[in-house]
């Protein structure tokens, strides 16, 4: 009994909640799960928190971050640190493992509205909920491969709604992939890819107005890919774009390739750097 205590007492201590909720979509027709992580106080009265948009890849569900990212636990670390201040976390589900016959994607496209859905329904219940966000300067955005081009994206065009963006092992851009062609039958994955093409990130830095640089300037940028990864040449290019173009963006390339190893330890940087960048 002795050593059960011990070990008990040795072990560390989670007073945050992980809750799996859900949201009836008028757009998507459709229920979207999502998983959101409530850290250490949550529920004193009057107490509002900032909100990191947290967002998954290819094949993935809401429940990625969580079951493979471990993302609880590294959170609940930096809280106690002081390397992250309190914030929600919310992972809302976007696709599923089956990506020719199940919509992935965080962008509008045939059947899958996704952005409109996410903007106009899902940010705006959320943050009413669970008493966060309601600010560019208390919202981030993150994400890895599929979720990490979307956090890219959905900061280019909306811009006054985040105060960052982190994106992991991104996939930015599409030319290279085959998609159907126009005469044969498309199915979800041909559709995906489209829109990633359609949004291309590369493409929209090249082309962005002074206006739209401006703005882009109000976002702090973080790009973080591994060396020996597969979409590495476009982490950089996004990177090299932007400083061309004078919009500042911190890069990071480290050891490591397109898996969950690698993402796990991206949210020791992420999330204290969306904390940074809160408004205090």
């Amino acid at each position: 009994m002795f050593w059960i205590g011990l070990c008990l007492a040795a072990m560390p201590l989670r007073a945050s909640e992980l809750r799996t909720d859900s949201l009836y979509s008028a757009t998507l027709k459709a229920e979207v799960k999502y998983n959101v992580y409530l850290p250490d106080g949550y529920g004193e009265p009057g107490r509002h928190y900032p909100v990191i948009y947290l967002l998954h890849g290819l094949s993935d569900t809401y429940e990625a971050w969580s079951d493979r990212g471990r993302m609880e636990w590294v959170a609940d670390e930096l809280v106690r640190s002081g390397e992250m201040v309190p914030t929600v976390i919310v992972m809302p589900n976007a696709g599923g493992p089956d990506v020719h016959k199940t919509q992935n994607g965080y962008f509008n496209m045939p059947g899958w509205a996704y952005e409109d859905f996410f903007f106009g329904e899902f940010l705006p219940a959320v943050e009413a909920k669970y008493a966060c966000g309601g600010s560019k300067g208390q919202r981030a955005v993150m994400g890895l491969s599929m979720g990490g081009g979307g956090s890219v994206v959905y900061c280019q065009r909306h811009p006054e709604m985040f105060s960052s963006c982190y994106a992991m092992s991104a996939w930015l851009d599409n030319r290279s992939s085959e998609v159907a062609s126009p005469s044969e039958k498309k199915d979800c994955m041909d559709y995906v890819s489209e829109a990633v093409t359609r949004h291309s990130a590369l493409d929209f830095v090249s082309g962005a107005s002074e206006q739209e640089l401006e703005k882009l300037r109000t976002v702090a940028w973080f790009i973080d890919c591994g060396d020996d990864d597969f979409l590495f040449d476009q982490s950089v290019m996004l990177h090299q774009l932007m400083r061309r173009r004078g919009v500042k963006s911190e890069l990071r390339i480290r050891d490591g390739v397109h898996n969950w190893e690698f993402w796990h330890l991206a949210l020791r940087m992420s999330l204290p750097f969306a904390s940074r960048n809160f408004s205090r």
